[in-house]
């Protein structure tokens, strides 16, 4: 039994940082259902999390002992397997809590899960072992036509649910993964320029204005780009200002005034704007000590909204206060600063590679989900790592970090 075991051992700072934050979750789950009108639903979430966490646990034990080797060889499987199930999930799928307008889980005798869960590892594989297999870093916009391919397609059938919060997680991804393959630094913001189009081009002076930068940037890298790359990364990028007036047109209203109260939350305080003034209400009142664990008003009285999923950040600044929130912050930095020094020190391409899909993944659900309930970013309805109610996302969460102690841990330069 005691090579089963051994996972736990491997890599001990990581393997506390995460179970520290596992904990704290269950904790503030739990307070998150102590309410003046308490609903079961929310009251009895931090048993089913505590349940899943045991599950999590025993799965990481499993899988932490799983060979690198193996892990390459079923890169390319699971996530076709990954595809599949995303597509089954635009068909039978259904959505949950503020989800529910999504199809985005699928439900089997009592089982709910996400797909999209397994298809982000699944793609960080995949992606660890295409770019290593090349044995030289992406040089051109051309050799990041691959895997910018294979993270589109799960990426795709994600927002097709639609969920544009998890669909980030593939952004992130599949950035962190060819940064740590060697790509340039200039190329990955040619790639990502389009994007910028697009929400730029609202304002026809500052738009032009980008246009003329992008050109500028084109020219001064044209010594390390074709021309048909050249031209690509231009017309792409007035397609996306093309387009930007029409796609905002045909999103329904509830999806527009989500932007709008990203701007100004006034502009509907009573519906659209309603989660983040109340959130923001949340945090100012817990201060800097905060006002004490279960005694949050904003959410005793039910004006915090997804208390125990998506704002759950929102309970702990009430009832921590700032240097709560501080404390959490640095235990994520900490796990986030453990996946890189994994990285760096991992002599195998893959492996490195590995640690940083799953770095990019985390790094874009923390960054949204604390933003989103301070108003930094548009609330798009993405959980926070370990802390968040949900029993799939938990799971591969734990997973991810079996997948990490496995990989950073398959030679014995990686030091403490």
């Amino acid at each position: 039994m005691g090579r089963w075991f051994r996972s736990w051992s491997m890599d001990p700072p990581l393997v506390a940082g995460v179970l520290i934050l596992s904990i704290f979750g269950i904790a503030m789950i739990y307070s998150a259902g102590v309410t003046i009108s308490p609903q079961r639903v929310v009251q009895v979430a931090w048993i089913r999390q505590l349940a899943w966490f045991g599950i999590a646990l025993g799965v990481f034990t499993v899988v932490s002992r799983i060979p690198t080797g193996w892990l390459e060889w079923v890169a390319v499987p699971a996530y076709v397997m990954s595809l599949v199930l995303l597509a089954v999930t635009l068909v039978i799928g259904t959505g949950v809590g503020t989800a529910a307008g999504t199809k985005s889980s699928i439900a089997i005798a009592g089982f709910r899960f996400q797909p999209a869960e397994v298809a982000k590892l699944a793609t960080v594989l995949v992606l660890a072992r295409y770019l290593a297999s090349r044995g030289s870093a992406p040089a051109s916009l051309r050799d990041m036509v691959a895997p910018g391919f294979l993270a589109a397609v799960p990426l795709g059938l994600v927002l097709l649910q639609p969920d544009l919060g998890t669909a980030q997680a593939f952004v992130g991804i599949l950035f962190a993964t060819l940064f740590w393959a060697g790509a340039p630094v200039s190329l990955l913001l040619l790639l990502a320029s389009p994007v910028a189009a697009l929400i730029l081009a609202f304002d026809t002076r500052v738009w032009s204005v980008y246009i003329v930068a992008v050109m500028g940037a084109l020219y001064l890298l044209r010594y390390r780009l074709f021309l048909y790359e050249s031209a690509a990364v231009l017309l792409t990028n007035f397609a996306a200002g093309t387009i930007a007036r029409p796609l905002w047109d045909s999103m329904p209203p509830y999806q527009q005034n989500r932007i709008l109260v990203y701007l100004d939350p006034q502009v509907d305080p009573r519906e659209s704007g309603y989660h983040i003034i109340q959130s923001k209400i949340a945090i100012g009142n817990g201060g800097m000590w905060g006002k004490g664990f279960t005694d949050g008003t904003q959410k005793r009285y039910d004006f915090l909204p997804e208390q125990h999923t998506d704002f759950i950040f929102s309970v702990v600044g009430e009832e921590l206060g700032f240097v709560g929130v501080i404390l959490a912050l640095l235990v994520f930095a900490w796990v986030m600063a453990r996946l890189v020094r994994l990285a760096a020190d991992a002599e195998d391409p893959f492996a490195g590679i590995v640690l940083m899909g799953i770095f990019g993944a985390w790094l874009v659900h923390i960054f949204v989900n604390v933003g989103m309930t301070v108003g930094v970013v548009p609330i798009t309805g993405i959980p926070l790592p370990f802390v968040s109610y949900g029993g799939s996302f938990l799971l591969m969460s734990w997973v991810a970090v079996a997948l990490a102690v496995r990989v950073g841990h398959d030679d014995e330069r990686v030091t403490g």
